[in-house]
């Protein structure tokens, strides 16, 4: 069992033993629970698991109530998992590949945890290799120059900066990377905005759901190397090597 599954065997251990779980659902029940579901509109959900749906459910993290991902953004496909990986770094090497809008935590030979990821332009702009040398729990948030230049009516407001919690751009957990050791401004976190996972939004960098942000901080040390795939690179690694 390489250290990633021990790690996510812990962790998983740790949140059912530990975290207590909130009275009450902002969501109604149906969104949060395993098998069939429909929306408001009458819309079939695609069926999980109920082990999908406690991978996601709400939970207590000691500092926030961090809310259940709904179950119209959920499906088997989009949970946190392993799968074949060909990538030739060592394991616990971060891969990210924007152009899929994926990322994987390298956890052995040809084997990775794939979590689904939405990006934003900044998630564009950055290829090749980068260090976690910074990582941060419910993280402070500041609007870049660009960012407030671009759009002035909607960053303005914000512009000294928003406390960490449940309405922080960041989300629950926040990894930094750096290159040379300086900051890329390029960053993997977490989301209160569920719907933009999976997506390509305006702003942000590379954003995932808050429980898949958490797992992933867990399983990431300070020094962590990250490779970031460019457009050309796409899919890369999922294929055996001379896979026609």
């Amino acid at each position: 069992m390489t250290y990633l599954r021990r790690a996510a065997l812990k962790l998983a251990l740790v949140i059912a033993g530990g975290f207590a779980l909130a009275a009450c659902d902002t969501v109604p029940a149906e969104t949060t629970s395993a098998g069939t579901a429909r929306t408001a509109d009458g819309t079939i959900l695609p069926t999980i698991s109920s082990k999908t749906a406690s991978m996601y459910r709400e939970f207590d993290d000691g500092r926030f109530v961090v809310p259940a991902v709904s179950r119209q953004y959920l499906s088997e496909e989009v949970k946190r998992q392993y799968v074949p990986y060909y990538a030739p770094y060592e394991e616990g090497t971060i891969v990210v590949d924007p152009w899929d809008r994926k990322l994987y935590l390298v956890s052995g030979p040809n084997e990775a945890m794939r979590y689904i990821v939405g990006v934003g332009k900044a998630g564009y702009g950055l290829r090749g290799e980068a260090r976690i040398s910074r990582k941060e729990e419910w993280p402070y948030w500041t609007p870049t120059a660009n960012m407030l230049r671009r759009e002035p009516e909607k960053y303005g407001p914000v512009a000294g900066g928003v406390e960490g919690g449940l309405e922080n751009p960041l989300g629950a957990r926040a990894l930094y990377l750096y290159k040379g050791g300086r900051d890329t401004l390029f960053r993997i976190h977490g989301t209160p905005y569920p719907w933009t996972v999976g997506g390509t939004e305006s702003g942000g960098c590379i954003r995932m759901f808050n429980q898949d942000a958490i797992h992933l901080y867990a399983n990431t040390p300070k020094g962590t190397r990250v490779v970031i795939l460019s457009q050309a690179e796409k899919g890369k690694f999922t294929t055996p090597p001379g896979a026609i």
